[in-house]
């Protein structure tokens, strides 16, 4: 079985633990809406990779951590897409929450979300309990103030803001959480593996700046020129389209470089090296545009 498939099992198994016939049954559906069809899984499959380089000795509770992380870039997707913020009619090719259910339900998707992320990690810590702190710790600080990503939506709403501390907290610091977490399921050391996820994190932000310049809707699956049209911070607008993309490669190089030698080591460098690919394919470029061109992250790996 795929790992995107194995998530997508455990992610339905989380949500059927959280529905009654009882319950609201538009709540249920636009929870699902949130969460199917995925995208690419990066987050929560970086928090199991990391899990499996360590060890992976307690699988239910590193699974757990990767879908509480899943669960939180959900919630995040459905606040980012409301009329108070992005206003967004699509999201991974479909109707957006707020545009199918409504603003009200849209807005207790996501809180839903978050609170069952923390109830799913909790419920799963029964073999490894004092792990669990840890883990609650890293995810908040990944979510919260002053350096989550609900920080980095606020940034949004200020005036000015730093380009590098806008991405690290709105993009950065949930794959850093997804990196430490997995480490910390396996009773590991968290700060080994969090460069991993700043760097990556960093550069899906920038990945997602440049796309949203040079992508049409269709491929990325929510409306194009977005940055430009609500006067966010755009690493395509401050350094430039190919200065962006030489810094995307110099952090996709970096995120590499930070992989200790372990076990799995080889197979987070793929997995790195496949997302590099699929985020800004070379194609899309003329060749000796790319300082890092991604056949040497494939050498590399």
């Amino acid at each position: 079985m795929s790992p995107i498939k194995h998530l997508d099992r455990a992610l339905e198994q989380a949500l059927k633990s959280h529905e009654s016939v009882k319950g609201p049954p538009s709540l249920s559906k636009a929870i699902r809406h949130a969460v199917f069809p995925g995208g690419a899984r990066i987050r929560p499959q970086l928090t199991l990779a990391v899990a499996q380089a360590c060890g992976n000795d307690d699988p239910q509770l590193s699974m757990a951590s990767a879908i509480a992380i899943e669960m939180i870039h959900c919630a995040s997707l459905v606040h980012d897409d409301l009329p108070c913020f992005d206003n967004a009619d699509m999201r991974r090719g479909q109707t957006s929450v707020h545009k199918e259910y409504g603003e009200r339900l849209a807005v207790l998707t996501g809180d839903a979300l978050i609170v069952m992320a923390y109830e799913t990690v909790a419920a799963a810590s029964r073999r490894s309990s004092h792990r669990l702190a840890p883990i609650i710790k890293t995810i908040s600080q990944g979510v919260g103030a002053p350096f989550g990503i609900i920080a980095g939506q606020s940034w949004e709403c200020e005036t000015q803001a730093n380009l590098s501390d806008y991405q690290r907290a709105k993009t950065g610091a949930l794959f850093a959480a997804a990196t430490s977490s997995g480490a910390q399921a396996a009773g590991a050391d968290a700060e080994t593996w969090k460069g991993l996820g700043e760097w990556l994190g960093e550069a899906y932000q920038i990945a997602d700046d440049i796309r949203d310049v040079l992508g049409d809707a269709q491929y990325l699956g929510k409306p194009a020129g977005q940055d430009q049209e609500h006067h966010r911070p755009s690493s395509a607008k401050e350094l430039g389209l190919n200065g962006a993309v030489e810094h995307f490669d110099l952090l996709v190089g970096k995120a590499v470089a930070s992989i200790p030698s372990c076990i799995g080591d080889r197979a987070l460098k793929k997995l790195v090296a496949f997302e590099a690919e699929r985020l800004l394919p070379s194609s899309w470029f003329e060749r000796g545009e790319r300082h890092i061109a991604i056949e040497t992250l494939r050498q590399a790996a």
